[in-house]
């Protein structure tokens, strides 16, 4: 496998946001955003990876991705999530993709839950859809 190339451009607030988790929540966050950057950087076409807040939730951008959020939030604790825009094709894709591998909220979020195993492939693959969304927006299945 080629070196890497990604450069990865962090806000320091991000990192405060996560240390603001409850402790067993940042440990499920923290796994879900070296997955993110492990994703960008095994991706094809993924040079730049923007790590910023959006809306107050880690925020994760590309040149030609939609841009991916992850939160969790005390009013739903016992899961957490990964945002969408909702008015993209991303959502209703997995649904159709991965059934009920995941559980969604909407057109705006793939929703894992903190107890049980991550489906890490199919996660993986979802982190790589949205990161190179503009390129496969077209596609039937968006590739997948």
């Amino acid at each position: 496998m080629p070196e890497s190339k990604l450069v990865l451009e962090v806000n320091p607030a991000v990192k405060a946001r996560f240390d603001n988790y409850p402790p067993e929540i940042k440990a499920k966050m923290d796994k879900l955003r070296e997955l993110i950057i492990e994703v960008a950087e095994e991706t094809e076409g993924v040079s730049h990876l923007e790590e910023t807040l959006k809306w107050g939730e880690p925020s994760y951008i590309t040149k030609n991705g939609s841009t991916l959020r992850i939160d969790w939030k005390p009013k739903s604790p016992d899961q957490y999530a990964m945002y969408f825009q909702c008015t993209s094709q991303l959502v209703p894709t997995f649904r159709f993709v991965f059934g009920e591998t995941f559980k969604y909220e909407g057109n705006r979020a793939v929703v894992l839950p903190l107890n049980g195993d991550l489906p890490t492939e199919e996660v993986k693959q979802c982190i790589a859809t949205v990161l190179t969304y503009h390129k496969v927006k077209k596609m039937p299945t968006l590739g997948l």
